[in-house]
């Protein structure tokens, strides 16, 4: 199976956020996944969400990977904070508090990991096979 890895360095600043979805959606589009597909926009989401748990909640730079194979997309957002990652809960009207919520809830898979003196946090989302269109079937004229 051959897996095409794209990779973006990212910067402690809230900012970055955006450049990251940008990013992501030229990086979708040019792996064959169309800005208009579900799976675009849910991927988005999930990188937005990971990318600024990064940059907020540890105030390190962050590494973006995105790889492309076997049937789905893996996203990955490597930081330099060893605090592992810690599930909010909001109440109300919280403008905080969701992301890991909204990631558990939209992607197949995801976790963490320790990596080198810091982590990665992962998630990934399955390509859900072509379905044919079937018309259905007409109503046949029943003549007498």
């Amino acid at each position: 199976m051959q897996v095409l890895q794209v990779q973006l360095e990212v910067g402690p600043d809230p900012a970055e956020v955006g450049r990251a979805r940008r990013w992501a959606r030229s990086r979708l589009a040019g792996s064959g996944i169309g800005e208009d597909e579900p799976l675009a926009e849910t991927l988005v989401l999930l990188i937005s969400e990971l990318v600024t748990n990064a940059v907020v909640h540890t105030g390190c730079p962050a590494v973006l990977r995105m790889l492309f194979g076997g049937g789905g997309v893996r996203v990955e957002v490597a930081d330099a904070s060893d605090r592992p990652p810690r599930p909010r809960h909001a109440e109300g009207e919280d403008t905080n508090g969701r992301g890991l919520e909204l990631v558990d809830g939209l992607a197949d898979r995801w976790g963490w990991q320790r990596e080198g003196a810091g982590k990665s946090i992962w998630c990934e989302v399955d390509r859900a096979p072509a379905v044919e269109a079937v018309a259905p079937a007409s109503p046949g004229r029943v003549w007498c």
